[in-house]
């Protein structure tokens, strides 16, 4: 694998960048052509239940060892703290199986990197956005928010910020560790879904109260706001050195549905 390539979940070219696909549902994945020198991102979402079996068989597959591996993880670890300023230091409480098998996967690559002397790196993001990533079709269909009084501070990322911290992260010269990652700006989903919605030129969607939600909303869409915090990214702009571009969101809605409107032109 030349130092322009990558692994993905299936081949692919990136500009000129080639993606080889490998394969973590198999028993035996294929052992990668791997270069000297390289830093490692992992994104895929957890599989199993007492162990992320995925991420098992591509640690077990890496070799050359990475000089720095990147784990994706989200803020749900943290679970509920009551609206509570979070930051990198605070207890670990996930509340859904989904979170806790992310928190599984952290330790997982905390230990195997301690074990093999591994540069590691995991980024906790909350929800993320951009273009695509608006969540139009519900605005279009009228689903129904959380009212404003109701509704717990939001955590939220533009995709390009993100991706800004991915690089920022896979350089081994930054410090390690664990790092929230977020726009900083707190303002509900439901502010941020009617602020969409008025830049998208659609109605504003109804509001419920969170008692209506619960037993309304799906049980899977319920639980992204079942849970209230602020996450502090502090460390994020002073380690990684990354102040987000689109720290208004207001910015970043417009940006995406511009993308959007683009795309769709071109």
């Amino acid at each position: 694998m030349s130092p322009d390539s990558g692994l993905g979940r299936r081949p692919a070219t990136i500009g000129t960048t080639e993606v080889k696909a490998l394969d973590l549902d198999g028993e035996q994945p294929a052992n990668p052509d791997l270069p000297q020198n390289y830093s490692l991102l992992y994104t895929v979402p957890p599989h199993g239940d007492t162990e992320d079996v995925r991420l098992a068989r591509l640690l077990a597959a890496l070799d050359p060892l990475p000089q720095r591996i990147v784990l994706v993880s989200t803020t749900g670890v943290y679970g509920d703290h009551g609206g509570a300023d979070v930051d990198e230091s605070f207890e670990t409480r996930p509340g859904s199986q989904r979170s806790k098998m992310r928190l599984i996967a952290e330790q997982q690559l905390i230990d195997w990197a301690g074990r093999h002397g591994v540069s590691w790196a995991i980024l906790r993001v909350p929800g993320i956005y951009g273009p695509g990533r608006l969540g139009l079709e519900r605005l279009a269909a009228e689903e129904p928010l959380i009212r404003e009084e109701d509704a717990y501070p939001g955590n939220r990322i533009h995709v390009d910020d993100l991706v800004s911290c991915y690089l920022a992260a896979l350089d081994p010269a930054r410090p390690g560790g664990i790092y929230n990652v977020g726009d900083g700006d707190h303002r509900s989903s439901t502010w941020f879904a009617t602020e969409t919605a008025r830049q998208a030129g659609l109605p504003a969607p109804p509001q419920i109260t969170r008692t209506d939600a619960r037993q309304r909303f799906s049980p899977m869409r319920y639980s992204f706001l079942s849970d209230s915090r602020r996450i502090v990214t502090q460390r994020m702009r002073t380690e990684l050195g990354i102040t987000p571009r689109f720290a208004n969101p207001e910015a970043g809605i417009a940006a995406s549905l511009a993308a959007e409107r683009s795309a769709t032109q071109g």
